[in-house]
């Protein structure tokens, strides 16, 4: 028998110290140069979206490569981009970590239109308050006080 997966996934990011850094002007080519990654690591972008401090990733992934890997490819390729392509003025990074949610085929044109619609989203609600809500909707325990990477004052 062959070997037949429908792996989907919803992963979440965001700049580091969520700075709002991801200019509206570019951030389709992002998605784009994300979804070229995510095909080299033989899986599918299947919807991209988010605001100026953070990414939404809807994806289809192989199952040959741990969803670590995956997610590390990506976040590492991208910042690459944004620095080479001097996208912002200063070293650009993302923030450690990430969410990363299992989707049913049931729920994926739902998910993707939750992806599609950030803007109007996050007209009401932060980045900090959404990804509270999704660990809490897919009953993910944390402690509030690790979920972010701080500034330290200095």
């Amino acid at each position: 028998m062959s070997t037949h997966a429908g792996i989907l996934i919803h992963a979440v990011f965001s700049t580091k110290l969520r700075f709002k850094l991801l200019s509206e002007v570019w951030r389709d080519e992002l998605y784009a140069y994300m979804g070229g990654t995510i095909r080299g690591h033989r899986g599918d972008l299947l919807s991209a979206g988010g605001v100026e401090d953070h990414v939404h990733l809807f994806m289809r992934i192989h199952p040959s490569y741990a969803i670590s890997d995956t997610m590390k490819l990506i976040k590492a390729n991208s910042s690459r981009w944004i620095n080479e392509n001097r996208k912002i003025g200063a070293k650009f990074e993302w923030q450690r970590g990430y969410g990363a949610f299992s989707v049913s085929q049931s729920m994926a044109s739902k998910v993707d239109r939750y992806i599609c619609d950030q803007k109007r989203h996050h007209a009401t609600k932060s980045f900090v308050d959404e990804y509270l809500e999704l660990l809490r909707a897919h009953e993910i325990e944390f402690d509030p006080q690790y979920v972010f990477d701080q500034e330290i004052a200095g």
